[in-house]
């Protein structure tokens, strides 16, 4: 995956463009929900930790270690909230979907998934991946039964896996998707948002 690469994936419910420092002021009037960021690793609901979390987006893409993007919600033209690939490896055919959220008026709308049809077919076609990885806290049952909705296979959970904030090392719950199972998910799951011809 080309980290420097001006990435813009589109379908009929959202764009995903790569996070810039710009997008600011429009997460701004997003995030500022402490109730979106009880499980992450980070918080990002004031404007400190909003410009932090954006900044360390963008330095892990420099690195080579995350590429994050802006999601656009395309009914209303907004940018509202963001989400990554991370965990690149391509001599694996593999990488992870993760770093994501979206403000709360935008939850439960089908943004989030069609941020993950996004995702999806750019890692099973352009990236030719054979298996993309999600994880969660183990606690955030929200993120999990969303996982399991859009035909993630649940793999086991990696016990004090990370650090995350108040001190707290998390327990990891890892879900997949692998090339096999994709043709049938984009047409059940994902079916409202491929195009056709």
């Amino acid at each position: 995956m080309d980290f420097s690469s001006l990435l813009v994936l589109e379908n009929n419910r959202a764009r995903l463009r790569p996070l810039e420092t710009g997008d600011f002021e429009a997460l701004k009037a997003v995030a500022m929900d402490a109730d979106l960021w009880k499980f992450t690793l980070t918080r990002a609901d004031d404007a400190v930790s909003l410009a932090a979390y954006i900044r360390q987006a963008l330095e892990a893409r420099e690195q080579g270690l995350r590429y994050p993007f802006a999601i656009i919600d395309r009914e209303t033209g907004r940018v509202v909230g963001s989400t990554s690939y991370y965990s690149v490896v391509p001599a694996d055919q593999r990488l992870s979907v993760g770093y994501t959220w979206v403000g709360t008026d935008f939850q439960r709308s089908g943004l989030n998934r069609a941020c993950k049809h996004l995702l999806l077919s750019h890692a099973f076609g352009a990236l030719n991946c054979e298996r993309v990885e999600l994880e969660t806290d183990a606690r955030n049952y929200k993120s999990r039964t969303a996982m399991a909705r859009m035909g993630a296979t649940e793999e086991g959970t990696l016990r004090s896996h990370r650090p995350t904030q108040g001190g707290i090392r998390r327990d990891t719950v890892i879900f997949s998707i692998v090339r096999p199972e994709w043709p049938a998910l984009r047409e059940s799951v994902f079916q409202e948002f491929e195009v056709r011809g």
